[in-house]
């Protein structure tokens, strides 16, 4: 992973999961934005590329419109005045914003995705960003998502849920990894300045 080719893709990290898990939601990996924060703090120092990824919905109820609360960024993800934010209407990153242009003409070919939720927005970016034939490295510990009610009633832990949508991206769409293996993979290789 060169710091040059390689860029961080920090999705949704919004407000609206806090208000939605202050409603009692139930959520999986307690560290993800611990680890969020590191990643950003580690290709920040490595002068790699962040592109973040805000999701403005355009659904009359929901939490992430962008006149409500809820569409704002969480403090601890908050992008600095040169990493550019992609605003979003669906689940994917790639559609309907110009996403894959700018990391093409940034060099990238490696893509570090984290954030939220796993199931759905991170999910449906990197199975597009696969297709689109970047090397795609999910970083499991760094998403979470929610528990789920199934057509039939059943609830389905958050856990499980994580497992399956890890499962599934493997191997085929990602490489799944951990926080700790990005960032030793960042510091192997000098940076030039």
């Amino acid at each position: 992973m060169h710091p040059q080719t390689t860029a961080l893709l920090v999705i949704d990290v919004q407000e609206a999961f806090s208000e939605i898990e202050q409603t009692g939601a139930k959520r999986n990996n307690p560290q993800a934005m611990p680890n969020i924060v590191r990643l950003l703090a580690a290709f920040r120092s490595g002068r790699a590329p962040i592109f973040h990824v805000r999701h403005a919905s355009t659904e009359p109820d929901s939490r992430f419109r962008p006149d409500r609360p809820g569409y704002a960024v969480m403090p601890q993800a908050r992008e600095l005045p040169n990493e550019p934010v992609i605003v979003k209407t669906v689940n994917s990153s790639f559609i309907g914003t110009d996403l894959e242009a700018r990391l093409h003409a940034a060099g990238v070919t490696i893509l570090v995705v984290c954030g939220a939720t796993t199931n759905h927005c991170v999910e449906t970016t990197t199975r597009m960003a696969g297709n689109l034939g970047f090397e795609t490295l999910l970083v499991a510990d760094a998403t979470w998502t929610f528990d789920r009610t199934g057509s039939d009633g059943t609830v389905f832990p958050a856990e499980q849920i994580q497992a399956m949508t890890l499962a599934n991206l493997s191997g085929e769409f990602a490489e799944i990894v951990q926080t700790d293996e990005v960032l030793a993979r960042l510091r192997a290789i000098p940076v030039s300045r």
